[in-house]
C-alpha cells in the first residue's frame, strides 16, 4: 500500500496492525524571494549546522531557497512554515550573499511532509531517503508497503513493487518503464528548444513567452492545448500571465483540477503573477469547470 504519511494510519486502521510504526514524518519548507543573481546556475551552501541549503533559479524572476529539516507532529493537511524556518533559510543564505535576504523578501512558501522510513536516526536530516518495501502475507492476500522514495526514483520502486507481486502470485513480468514515456515525453532529451521552436512557429499568433511556457509544462501535450480553432482567440479568456481557458480546461479535464490552488501554485506557479481579481476569476472559472460532467 502507498499513503503517504498515512500510510501507518492506513495499516492500522484498514488492516487492523495497530502497532504499525513504520514512517517518520519530516517536514521540508521552502521559500521564495525575487531573483538574486541574473544567471542560470544553482548554488550549494554548506550551513553552519552541517546541513546544506540551496539557491535554485525559478520561474524566471525569482529565486527558491530550501530546505529545512523537522520533525512533524500535526495533521499533514494544515502544513505551514514556521517563522523559525523562514529565519532559518533566511539567515543562512545571508552569510553569502553580499546583499542580505530578510524575510520581507520572502513573496510565497511551501511546506511539505516527506514520509521517511523510520530508520531509528537521531536527528530528521538523517533519516534515510531511501525506499523501503515490505510485503505482509499472515493477513492472506499479500500486501505489499511502500514506505519513503520520490520522484527521482520513483520508476525503479514501481519495478520493484511488480518483482514483489510477481514473487507473491507466481507470475513473471518484464521491467518496461525505461522504454516509456511521461505524458508530453514523447521526444529525445535534447529535442525540447527545437520542439518549442517548432511550436512557436507553428502557433505564431501566440506570444512566445506562452508557448514556451507551455512546451516547458507539457512537453507535446502543449501542441492539443495550443491547437484550438480561431488560433490564439480559440484559446478562449485570458486569466492573466498567459493562461487561458483551454490551458484551464486541459487541466480539469485531464489532471483532476477543482480548484484555483491546484492551477496556480501545484501546476503552475502563476500564483506569484496573478493579481488577486485574476485569481479569483480564475477561481470562479475552475469551479465552475470543475462540477460539470465529464464529457
Amino acid at each position: 500500500m502507498a499513503a503517504g504519511p498515512g500510510v501507518d494510519d492506513v495499516i492500522g486502521g484498514v488492516v487492523g496492525r495497530n502497532n504499525a510504526s513504520n514512517v517518520r514524518l519530516v517536514q521540508g519548507s521552502h521559500i521564495v524571494v525575487r531573483r538574486l543573481f541574473d544567471h542560470d546556475r544553482s548554488y550549494i551552501f554548506q550551513n553552519a549546522d552541517g546541513r546544506i541549503v540551496f539557491a535554485i533559479p525559478y520561474e524566471g524572476d525569482y529565486t527558491l531557497i530550501g530546505t529545512t529539516d523537522r520533525d512533524f507532529d500535526g495533521d499533514p493537511a494544515d502544513i505551514r512554515i514556521s517563522d523559525e524556518e523562514r529565519a532559518y533559510l533566511t539567515n543562512a543564505v545571508s552569510a553569502y550573499f553580499r546583499k542580505p535576504v530578510t524575510v520581507d523578501d520572502i513573496v510565497w512558501t511551501y511546506s511539505a511532509v516527506r514520509p521517511l522510513y523510520d530508520d531509528g536516526a537521531s536527528k530528521a536530516q538523517e533519516a534515510t531517503r531511501d525506499y523501503v518495501l515490505t510485503s505482509d502475507v499472515e493477513s492472506g492476500a499479500p500486501l505489499i508497503n511502500v514506505f519513503g522514495g520520490k520522484i527521482t526514483t520513483f520508476r525503479r520502486l514501481a519495478e520493484e513493487v511488480l518483482e514483489k507481486i510477481d514473487a507473491a502470485t507466481a507470475t513473471k513480468s518484464s521491467p518496461w518503464t525505461a522504454g516509456s514515456t511521461l505524458p508530453g515525453g514523447d521526444m529525445p532529451v535534447t529535442a525540447f528548444e527545437k520542439f518549442a521552436a517548432d511550436l512557436q512557429a507553428q502557433f505564431a499568433d501566440v506570444d512566445a513567452d506562452t508557448v514556451h511556457r507551455l512546451a516547458r509544462l507539457y512537453g507535446t501535450v502543449a501542441r492539443e492545448i495550443l491547437d484550438q480553432p480561431g488560433g490564439r482567440d480559440g484559446l478562449g479568456q485570458h486569466f492573466g500571465a498567459g493562461i487561458y481557458e483551454a490551458e484551464l480546461r486541459h487541466l480539469v479535464r485531464r489532471e483532476w483540477v477543482t480548484r484555483a490552488d491546484d492551477v496556480l501554485y501545484r501546476r503552475t506557479k502563476l500564483g506569484l503573477r496573478l493579481t488577486d481579481a485574476e485569481r479569483d476569476a480564475l477561481d470562479a472559472w475552475v469551479t465552475r469547470e470543475a462540477a460539470l460532467p465529464v464529457p
